[in-house]
């Protein structure tokens, strides 16, 4: 279910107050747990540090994510190739094919 858009976007308001009389471009890393916070047009410029249940990644916010939450640029998974070692074994043999063919 989403939020009604008669109540308006949700922003925690710990992070508000932490940007608040802050400049953009100077201002620290902002450490925040809040990956359900929608990004605000205030916040365009600076960078958060998002928690992703593990550790805190870097989430310089630009004007393209306004409108989504912290928490879409902060993966709590990591991806893990399929394959194993056949997979492996394929790649070595296309990197050692295209090896000598960068050589020409």
């Amino acid at each position: 279910m989403t939020r009604p858009q008669r109540k308006g976007p949700w922003v925690d308001p710990k992070l508000v107050k932490k940007i608040a009389g802050k400049n953009p471009g100077e201002a620290a890393p902002i450490k925040t747990w809040s990956r359900d916070s929608e990004i605000a047009p205030e916040m365009v410029g600076f960078t958060f540090l998002v928690h992703n249940g593990k550790e805190f990644l870097p989430v310089p916010v630009s004007e393209d994510m306004v409108g989504h939450r912290l928490g879409e640029f902060s993966p709590t998974r990591k991806f893990v190739k399929h394959g194993g070692k056949m997979q492996r074994e394929l790649e070595t043999s296309a990197a050692q094919k295209a090896a000598p063919a960068a050589k020409k």
